[in-house]
């Protein structure tokens, strides 16, 4: 009998070229899809956290009332129909016949259960709500949504919007968020989605199978989902090449000739809906790690544009990026609604300019501050935030890079500890609107706005602005908003814009996926052929 190896014995020798036992085939499920991502989902609790790892996997798992499709167009999930109430706000007509997977049936009760959850103080998500007056249960399978003012995107705003059984809420105590709390739901589930959670071991593995109570008609053909997470891309690429995996993302970009010139592997290429950029502090308090002490040298635009100005972008995207990578003009993509191509344009790479910028606003020396970045968030974020280092050097800025892993990360930020940062941003509505909301609003948890603007950037103009583009259903009068607000935060230098991710998938040839640009990876289109 062969002894059995574990799957991260196999993976580290795999990375170091090291034979190993195989496993005999009659262990090999044909239907079982294994993949593996850069980092694990930080919790299951799809209300605890805003961020693209644990909202697409939760996706496989929970479901909203709406969904986006394969081209990323909003359809009916839990809720197979919906129309506006004029100016007021929404009625949802929910699906009826829907079980959670623990066995309890979905009605009304559960989505306003699940509405005051995602919208409480205790959620990382309350600011998709921010827009709601009202929830009303006008019967057991009808919803509305009331609204302070006409909101047309209100459908798309909703589409990561996860619904709980209110009962086994309850019965777990896990009636609010675990966002800063450990709770029942942080580590256990119960959806309505195509799969649910078979065995989670954080950080190590989590196996899905399919839910077979789901309403939908799937469209996967796989019995078992093993999710590995492997924060090191060697790795990766080799448990991909070894067989010991099906399917990995993301891609080194330097492994992508060699994977193409790989038997049995393919690799699927394109671009992401996501922005990375750089992000201040804006506020007056002292920096974080600085030699600068009783003012913020960052609260001098000039001092901003010197930071933009000394960053060569087209030598990141050559050298760094491999060409796979679009230069940002601004925090939204091509694919964004309220994308203007004219105004898609960067602030010229001038070291000079950078170093007389710096000299009128007082630092002719230079002066010392700390970049706070991910190293295992973003493709290459480590090595691109390793790259403005040194570039920032030359113009005589003593930076002090700090890189943590993303577990950590918005733990940092939320906690000021960053002087500057970087952030990479895929709007969940596909709209321009997004990212004004949570990252150029005035931050006011009130009004919910502003939550993932970690520097406090505030312009009066925009906060003006905002409410007016989130009504106006003239789509000419509403895209002239969304270019002044783009115009001042170019002209003040709210952010430096890099670049628009690309998105590099591997597997092996007999397995087939749906690439989407909001890097979702969703299992139910998944088949092992």
């Amino acid at each position: 009998m062969r002894r059995k190896v574990s799957l991260r014995t196999r993976l580290l020798a795999a990375a170091i070229g090291v034979a190993v036992i195989a496993l005999p085939a009659a262990l090999a499920e044909a239907k079982t899809f294994r993949w593996g991502g850069q980092t694990d989902p930080a919790t299951l609790d799809p209300h605890a956290t805003n961020t693209a790892p644990v909202l697409g996997f939760l996706n496989n798992v929970y479901e909203g009332l709406v969904r986006r499709g394969k081209d990323l167009q909003i359809e009916g999930a839990l809720a197979e129909s919906w129309e506006p109430l004029g100016a007021e706000g929404w009625r949802f007509h929910l699906r009826q016949g829907v079980k959670f997977q623990g066995g309890e049936d979905f009605d009304a009760e559960d989505v306003l259960f699940s509405y005051e959850r995602a919208s409480s103080e205790d959620s990382d998500v309350r600011a998709w709500f921010a827009s709601v007056s009202e929830v009303k249960i006008i019967d057991k399978y009808t919803v509305d949504f009331l609204t302070k003012a006409p909101n047309p995107l209100f459908p798309d705003s909703i589409a990561n919007f996860m619904i709980l059984d209110k009962g086994w809420a309850e019965a777990n105590g896990a009636e609010r968020p675990s966002r800063d709390q450990e709770n029942f739901a942080r580590r256990n589930s119960n959806g309505t989605g195509a799969f649910q959670v078979q065995s989670r071991e954080v950080d190590v593995r989590t196996v899905l199978v399919p839910f077979e109570g789901w309403w939908d008609t799937a469209e996967h053909n796989i019995t078992e989902a093993i999710f590995t997470p492997i924060s090191t891309a060697a790795t990766r690429v080799a448990a991909l090449l070894s067989g010991e995996l099906d399917f990995v993302e993301p891609i080194p970009l330097q492994d992508v000739p060699r994977l193409k010139n790989s038997p049995g592997i393919s690799v699927l290429q394109g671009v992401e809906a996501r922005v990375i950029m750089l992000g201040f502090e804006h506020t007056g308090r002292d920096l974080w790690n600085s030699d600068i002490t009783g003012k913020n040298p960052f609260q001098d635009k000039r001092v901003r544009q010197a930071v933009y100005q000394a960053i060569n972008m087209d030598a990141i995207i050559e050298k760094t990026m491999r060409g796979n990578a679009q230069a940002a003009g601004l925090l939204i993509s091509p694919a964004m609604r309220g994308f203007n191509a004219d105004l898609n344009t960067r602030l010229a790479f001038d070291p000079e300019a950078s170093k007389r910028l710096l000299a009128e606003a007082g630092y002719a020396d230079g002066f010392r501050f700390g970049l706070r970045c991910p190293n295992d968030r973003y493709i290459n974020d480590e090595a691109i935030c390793t790259a403005i280092t040194s570039m920032l050097a030359a113009v005589g800025l003593d930076v002090r890079l700090d890189v943590v892993p993303v577990r950590n990360y918005w733990t940092e930020l939320r906690a000021d500890n960053f002087d500057m940062y970087m952030l990479g941003w895929s709007p969940g509505t596909f709209d321009a609107e997004h990212p004004i909301r949570f990252l150029v609003a005035t931050p006011n948890k009130e009004k919910r706005l502003g939550s993932w603007n970690f520097g406090k950037y505030s312009n009066a103009r925009i906060d003006v602005l905002l409410p007016a583009l989130q009504v106006e259903l003239d789509d000419k009068k509403r895209q002239e908003m969304i270019d002044e607000v783009h115009t001042i935060m170019r002209d003040e230098v709210a952010y430096v814009p890099l670049h628009v991710q690309p998105l590099v998938w591997a597997m092996r040839d007999n397995i087939s996926v749906t690439q989407r640009a909001d890097n979702f990876f969703i299992l139910r289109w998944v088949n092992v052929n």
